[in-house]
């Protein structure tokens, strides 16, 4: 007898079941290496977390420090300025003793016709004004008769040497020149031999 075999048809509320096909030291392998991600990526999340914290950290304290140099900036600019305007009172201050002198003599020589007395007076106020100006570093600069020197002088003119020694030699001293402290304040204009 030829029989067909039954055909087996699942039920609707019967499930099949899944066989773990894998062995129990392989699942456990499988369970140490999750966890072993697991933590590396823990860890790794806590590096990222500090790495942050230390970025806000620091970028706080660039903030702090530009803060600061932005004032120590404008503190100086402020202190140069005072400075500037101060060291300009100084020596005002110092030229006013010198104009109450020119005022007097203006005054005493009104009605004089003593041409000497008036020179007299002028020279006494001129040398104190030299003094004050040689107190503050300010000399004048010798020219005529030294060898030109584009540094210390302007040549203004050049004329005909009056001796052969005196070519390139300031010849004449139109206006002169005046140093402060080692530095030119104005050059010197001067006739130079040729």
């Amino acid at each position: 007898m030829n029989a067909e075999p039954e055909e087996i048809t699942p039920d609707e509320n019967t499930t099949p079941e899944i066989i773990d096909a894998t062995p129990a030291d392989e699942q456990s392998d499988i369970e140490d290496f999750a966890n072993e991600e697991m933590q590396r990526i823990e860890a790794l999340q806590q590096q990222l977390a500090d790495a942050k914290a230390a970025v806000e950290k620091e970028k706080k304290e660039y903030l702090f420090l530009m803060a600061d140099f932005d004032n120590f900036r404008k503190r100086v600019v402020k202190e140069k300025a005072e400075i500037l305007r101060n060291g300009a009172e100084k020596v005002l201050a110092g030229i006013l003793p010198i104009v109450d002198d020119f005022e007097r003599g203006l005054q005493a020589t009104a009605g004089t016709e003593n041409a000497e007395g008036v020179r007299e007076g002028m020279e006494l106020i001129y040398n104190k004004l030299v003094k004050y100006l040689a107190d503050n570093g300010v000399k004048a600069i010798e020219s005529t008769g030294t060898t030109f020197d584009s540094d210390l002088h302007e040549a203004i003119a050049t004329i005909p040497a009056p001796s052969d020694d005196m070519k390139g030699k300031v010849v004449d001293t139109v206006q002169k020149g005046y140093m402060i402290n080692d530095k030119v304040l104005r050059h010197a204009k001067v006739a130079v031999g040729e």
